[in-house]
């Protein structure tokens, strides 16, 4: 008989879950994947979209089209889960698994900061960063604040990307010399786990005025008839703005804090095989605490890990090394230059350890090939 495996949310960790399985088990899995979305885009083609190198339907990717026979996509939205029963309830019905993986990843939380939804503009989901593209294209100039509003946040180098981008569109219109940009992240530097990436960082945004305040989150968002706006920090101090881009705080999908998965504010579980307390129920990805950065990369490595556990055990084999906590990204400098960033959080978690390449054409075009590699993978499509 063939393994039923139910995937809950399809970002990286979902699709390559899917996929990975297909490869292995092939006619012996049955798989189902679900999600409120009726498309994937990937996290860097917001940031195409919102700076206007690329339109909103050049980036998405429909589930319809995701190239695995063996999966059956189901836009549905998830209205519980029983991790005992191994069993989600959508808005369409009831699915039973023999396996059961959540991938539902980390929602963002703009309530949780007074003032964000009325005064800023969220720029990390795809709607937010669609949508700020014309916030950015009607903007004349000013004061502009790029916050992090949670202790933790996705994709860790976007809000240094953010300003790099941010600084040669408002050069190319002829406004940056009346603007400002001003980065607050909660960490004393823009990636702590690589020293070089960070001292790039910050020798590029001296070199373009840009400031950068560390070690500090903005807590709200004000505004005064007779001071007008400005972000509150978390140490009292207030940064007036014209324009505020705000990474908003992130919490475990509602459904998934009701279904007794996850354990102070996200899903504990093993960090080699992403298994959860519950047999046969596993977690990857944003919607972990496994201690690795709330990234697409670091998702999409999890997931293979425990694809390669789970195929082992059905088999009856002896099981392979489990997932290894390392990950790479690319990384937007400015003026067309792209880094690149390979960590390790497991060697040792108290201090991980980051190796980073200077920009170059070989970094430029592997991040090219990085889309097309996984658009062909799950999609079947060319770039």
């Amino acid at each position: 008989m063939s393994t039923r495996v139910l995937v809950l949310g399809a970002g990286f960790g979902g699709l390559e879950t899917c996929a990975r399985l297909e490869d292995l088990l092939g006619d012996d899995v049955e798989i189902t994947l679900i999600d409120k979305a009726p498309s994937f885009v990937f996290g860097f083609s917001k940031l195409d979209v919102m700076f206007g190198r690329k339109q909103p339907d050049d980036v998405r990717l429909r589930y319809e089209d995701y190239a695995r026979p063996r999966v059956q996509f189901r836009n549905e939205t998830i209205t519980a889960i029983d991790p005992v029963a191994r069993t989600a309830t959508t808005n369409a019905g009831v699915y039973e698994a023999d396996v059961l993986v959540v991938a539902l990843g980390a929602d963002y939380d703009l309530a949780a900061t007074p003032g964000l939804a009325e005064l800023g503009r969220e720029f990390y989901s795809t709607a937010g960063a669609f949508a700020a593209r014309d916030t950015l294209a009607a903007f004349k100039g000013g004061d502009v604040v790029i916050g992090v509003c949670g202790p933790g946040f996705k994709c860790p180098p976007a809000p240094n990307e953010a300003a790099f981008l941010l600084h040669d569109q408002l050069v190319e219109r002829g406004i940056r010399d009346r603007s400002s940009i001003t980065v607050v992240v909660p960490m004393g530097v823009p990636l702590p786990p690589s020293p070089e990436l960070s001292q790039a960082i910050l020798r590029r945004y001296a070199e373009r005025g840009i400031t950068f305040v560390g070690g500090h989150r903005v807590l709200s968002l004000e505004a005064s008839a007779g001071s007008g706006r400005h972000a509150a920090l978390d140490d009292g101090a207030r940064l007036p703005f014209d324009l505020f881009l705000g990474i908003p705080i992130h919490r475990v999908p509602a459904v998934v804090a009701a279904s007794g998965l996850a354990e102070n504010g996200w899903i504990p579980v093993d960090k080699g095989s992403a298994a959860t307390r519950f047999p046969d129920v596993y977690a990857v990805g944003d919607v972990t605490s496994v201690g690795t950065p709330k990234a697409g990369v670091f998702a999409e490595r999890a997931a293979d890990a425990m694809v390669d556990k789970i195929v082992a055990r059905i088999r009856g084999e002896a099981e392979p090394p489990g997932y290894d906590g390392t990950g790479a990204c690319f990384v937007e400098l400015g003026a067309g230059q792209v880094g690149h960033i390979a960590v390790d959080f497991f060697a040792d978690p108290s201090r991980p350890k980051g190796w980073f390449t200077e920009p170059g054409d070989d970094n430029t075009t592997a991040k090219a090939q990085f889309g097309a590699e996984r658009l062909a993978r799950w999609f079947g499509r060319g770039a």
